[in-house]
């Protein structure tokens, strides 16, 4: 399952990557924002990661205007491994190397077409559990 959130600039993108996601039959939960009307994405990536923080949802797809404070209120929460992505390479070496749970994007850094085929390698690309990349997100995850 996947758990899907973007504030209102990002709401326009979320639409082509709801509709690959209903052609392709995967399975997600949509946390919002609903519209175009002006909101605080803070609260759509919290409510992401909280999915996946209870196990409802093995990743998440955030979408704001840069992607940028989105990915920086999602990977402030425990366990939560976002990644700004705008190009396919980064998308695929964030899952190999660093499990990336959640993917952010910019809708006005990207157009749709990339964000499909980003969202895409996201998704089909799995960790590659070497052992040096085990070990740094270990590092990651621990507090000092």
């Amino acid at each position: 399952m996947i758990a899907l959130g973007c504030d209102h600039g990002g709401y326009p993108l979320m639409q082509e990557v709801i509709a690959y996601l209903d052609q392709a039959g995967l399975a997600y939960e949509n946390f919002g924002t609903y519209s175009t009307e002006s909101c605080d994405y803070p609260i759509f990536a919290k409510r992401v990661a909280k999915a996946i923080q209870e196990g409802k949802c093995d990743k998440g797809i955030l979408i704001c205007g840069t992607g940028i404070g989105i990915s920086i209120t999602a990977n402030k929460q425990k366990g939560i491994r976002a990644a700004l992505c705008h190009d396919c390479f980064s998308a695929k070496a964030t899952r190999e190397h660093n499990d990336a749970n959640v993917l952010a994007m910019g809708a006005r850094v990207i157009g749709p077409g990339l964000a499909v085929e980003i969202v895409k390698t996201f998704l089909q690309t799995p960790f590659s559990g070497d052992e040096r990349h085990v070990r740094r997100i270990g590092m990651i995850e621990e507090d000092e």
